[in-house]
């Protein structure tokens, strides 16, 4: 288990294998989502379910609510791409409240170095100029070219899905000037996210298992041994972001049938039977491919370099000055979610950048991990115990007998 009370500076932001004890420690990995130049393809989704032999967790039918058919994460779902639609009632009680908008725009296609229409050729050839040899236009903008000790990322073409954003100046008199004025959003607007296990930290998950079945790997994740969880539930309950699911409810299987690939041969007329049902089950961050050296597969799907896996110190920083570039662009909604080493769970390995308030996204704003308070409940538990003894023998002293 983890620390239940505050852990020392060295686990706390850094790196929380130190409460691991693992002899040769890794470099803590994580993820950084920009939901900035999330195009809401699902392409993550897919990638996850294919390697981990997820199951379906739907007919294949849309929702009724929303263009997203998946709806959330779940034990099937370890990667969820959510779609946030927000119409002009919602943007104009956005407005109401100070916050400035964020239209993410739609995708288009031009020539590689070419000007958006807006911005004048000379911030178009700053644009070509800042090709990094792996991203393209904007993109190489948007993700700050490849970070330290992360693999290049893909060859996207011709692809810029930020041609819609601007960012530059709207007159060529202007060329030496900043645009700082969000783009105006009247009518409509959409939000989209990827999102996953947090990795936390202080993992209330981590914390409650009662088997040992949640462990702290050497990179820093937390994953589940689906051959030790009995199926108790109690992770689901300690996780502050609603993450961690039972797949299915009900009696875990025997060890023996727990690992069923799909499409094993049944009976006929027997259903196929479901892979780890009634056990615990998560994003590990794929750590059976961290173990050899390769990208987790969610984001080596990822067409957009929305998601990025590396380490989680270079991510930060990464992610730090993307924040800054949107807001001398005037998107000063732009902030960090995860990457405050103070927050309730001592800050988390997935670090995502929003364009909305964490609550708009189904994040909680202040998560904290439920045993942070174990040592204070146990203090007045403590406190209230010696208070009825102390009750107790004063009224057998002076009550005397009757």
């Amino acid at each position: 288990m983890s620390r239940l009370t505050a852990p020392d500076s060295a686990a706390v932001g850094e790196n929380p294998t130190a409460d691991a004890h693992y002899e040769h420690p890794h470099p803590r990995k994580g993820f950084f989502t920009d939901t900035s130049i999330c195009i809401g393809c699902k392409a993550c989704e897919v990638a996850c379910k294919e390697w981990n032999r997820n199951p379906v967790d739907s007919d294949y039918a849309l929702s009724n609510s929303s263009f997203d058919n998946s709806e959330g994460l779940g034990a099937d779902t370890w990667r969820h791409v959510a779609f946030i639609e927000q119409d002009r009632s919602r943007i104009e009680a956005a407005r109401e409240s100070g916050r400035a908008l964020v239209s993410l725009g739609m995708p288009g296609f031009r020539p590689v170095g070419a000007a958006h229409p807006d911005v004048p050729s000379a911030a178009g050839d700053a644009t070509a100029a800042a090709l990094s040899g792996a991203l393209h236009g904007a993109l190489a903008e948007a993700a700050g070219g490849p970070a330290a000790g992360l693999p290049p990322a893909p060859d996207l073409g011709e692809l810029d899905v930020l041609s819609a954003l601007g960012g530059g100046p709207t007159r060529p008199e202007d060329a030496g000037a900043v645009d700082t004025t969000p783009p105006d959003t009247p009518e409509f607007r959409w939000l989209m996210s990827s999102d996953v296990c947090k990795h936390c930290t202080n993992a209330g998950c981590l914390d409650v298992c009662p088997t040992g079945a949640l462990f702290r790997t050497e990179h820093g994740t937390v994953v589940v041994q689906d051959d030790v969880c009995n199926g108790c539930g109690t992770c689901v309950a300690g996780c502050p972001f609603g993450v961690i699911e039972r797949r299915k409810d009900g009696i875990a299987q025997p060890r023996t049938e727990r690992s069923a690939a799909p499409g094993t041969p049944t009976a006929p007329g027997t259903p196929e039977p479901t892979r780890n049902a009634g056990v615990a089950q998560k994003c590990t961050l794929c750590y059976d491919r961290l173990r050899d050296d390769q990208t987790p597969a969610c984001a080596q799907a990822c067409p957009t370099t929305s998601i990025r896996y590396g380490e989680r110190a270079d991510l930060v920083a990464s992610a730090r000055d993307r924040v800054a570039r949107l807001h001398a662009q005037g998107r000063t909604e732009a902030r960090l979610y995860g990457a405050n080493p103070n927050d309730g769970v001592g800050g988390t390995g997935s670090v995502f950048l929003l364009l909305d308030e964490p609550e708009v996204y189904g994040l909680p704003p202040d998560p904290r991990v439920p045993t942070a308070d174990l040592p204070r409940m146990y203090a007045r538990a403590g406190i209230a115990m010696a208070g009825m003894a102390a009750a107790s023998a004063l009224a057998f002293v002076l009550g005397g007998r009757r």
